[in-house]
Parts: structure tokens; C-alpha cells; sequence
């Protein structure tokens, strides 16, 4: 399960940085490009995150669509983007019929896996060596995106964690060297990916958006 050479999950998170402005706006082109690199280190991980993973890829088209459309000056951040389709009525609130691939539900989808992600880096960085990933990965997914899947994705979700490797090898797929330094950089980067969670919650809770269908 070992990354390509010349992935470097540090690279990976400390681009979240790149996300914020100055007025601490999240840009979107950097929030794309960050999360194809979290997908490539979870599909270095093999099969077991592809019900993750595909569907962070499908909502990344979605949003390089609407970055490359007509449009294309409301999506240059999360602020811009929530200020026009909330202005405009491009949101369903109550059903998902009428635009089931607005910017502001699509980010969200990708907002949820970002907290769950978050939630397992750090609880790889927390635990002691002998702590089972199948645990670690489970409590973050249970506090993060199982509240959105239904039952029996959240079955298969729970079998499929029990075939996580064990934390020294996620830890070495960071490819930045021996665990120890692994835990190092995730104590030093993951307060990026924390800083544009943060803020994206903050927005999305203003506006009442967090549990758009």
C-alpha cells in the first residue's frame, strides 16, 4: 500500500493553507486541487476508501464545471459561491429535485468528507502504536459522514474498515518518512485542513445549509 514516489502527504495537507486569503475566504481552485491530492493518497490505500474517494470525485467535476462556466466569477470562493446561489434561489432546501448539483450542496458533500478525513489523520496522529486503524477509522466515520448514509452503506462501511492495515503502514504511506515523522508533520499541517473546516462550518451554518437534502 506504499505511495508513489513522488507523493508526499505533507505537500497534500499544507496546501489547505493556500485555500485561505487574507479576508480568510476559501478559494475554490485551491480547495480542488488540495482534495485531489487527499484522493490520491486515499486510492494509494487501495479499494477500501473508493466509496469515499468516487464520490470526491464526482463532486470535484461538478465543481471544475461550474469554475470553467458562464458563471464562473461566483465561484471563485466558498463565500462568493453561497452569497449568489443563496441570492439567486439556486438552492433546494427541502428537496434536491430542481438543482441537485449546485455549488453549495456539492461542497458540502465534499465539507463532510473533509471532517471525516480530518477526524482519521488525527486520530492516526493521537493513538498509541498498537491502536487498531479499523477502530480509529470507524469512530471518525460514526462522528462524521455515517449520519448521512443510509444503513446498509453504513454496514458495508464497518466490514470493510476491518481490512484496514495497521497504523505504521498508513503512517509510512505518508511517504515523509519514519512514523515518528509522520506524526510529527500531521501535528504541524493538519490545523490547515482544521482552519478551512472551521470556516466552511461557520459559513454554512449562517446561512442554514448544513443539511441541504
Amino acid at each position: 500500500m506504499a505511495g508513489s514516489a513522488d507523493f508526499n502527504l505533507k505537500i497534500v495537507l499544507v496546501s489547505f493553507k493556500q485555500c485561505l486569503n487574507e479576508k480568510e475566504e476559501v478559494l475554490l481552485d485551491h480547495y480542488i486541487t488540495s482534495w485531489k491530492g487527499l484522493v490520491r493518497f486515499l486510492n494509494s490505500l487501495g479499494t477500501v476508501f473508493s466509496f469515499i474517494s468516487k464520490d470526491v470525485v464526482s463532486k470535484l467535476h461538478i465543481m471544475e464545471h461550474l469554475r470553467s462556466s458562464p458563471q464562473c466569477e461566483h465561484y471563485t470562493s466558498l463565500q462568493s459561491m453561497v452569497a449568489y446561489e443563496v441570492g439567486n434561489g439556486l438552492i433546494d432546501l427541502d428537496r434536491r429535485s430542481r438543482n441537485p448539483n449546485s455549488g453549495c450542496r456539492t461542497m458540502l458533500r465534499l465539507h463532510r468528507a473533509l471532517h471525516w478525513l480530518q477526524l482519521f489523520l488525527e486520530g492516526l496522529r493521537t493513538s498509541p502504536e498498537d491502536a487498531r486503524t479499523s477502530t480509529l477509522c470507524l469512530d471518525s466515520y460514526n462522528a462524521s459522514l455515517a449520519a448521512y448514509h443510509p444503513w446498509i452503506v453504513r454496514q458495508a462501511v464497518t466490514v470493510a474498515f476491518c481490512t484496514l492495515p495497521s497504523r505504521k503502514a498508513f503512517l509510512e504511506a505518508m511517504n515523509v518518512g519514519p512514523p515518528e515523522e509522520a506524526v510529527e508533520m500531521l501535528g504541524e499541517a493538519l490545523p490547515f485542513i482544521k482552519q478551512v473546516y472551521d470556516i466552511s462550518q461557520r459559513l454554512y451554518t449562517e446561512h442554514s445549509l448544513l443539511n441541504l437534502p
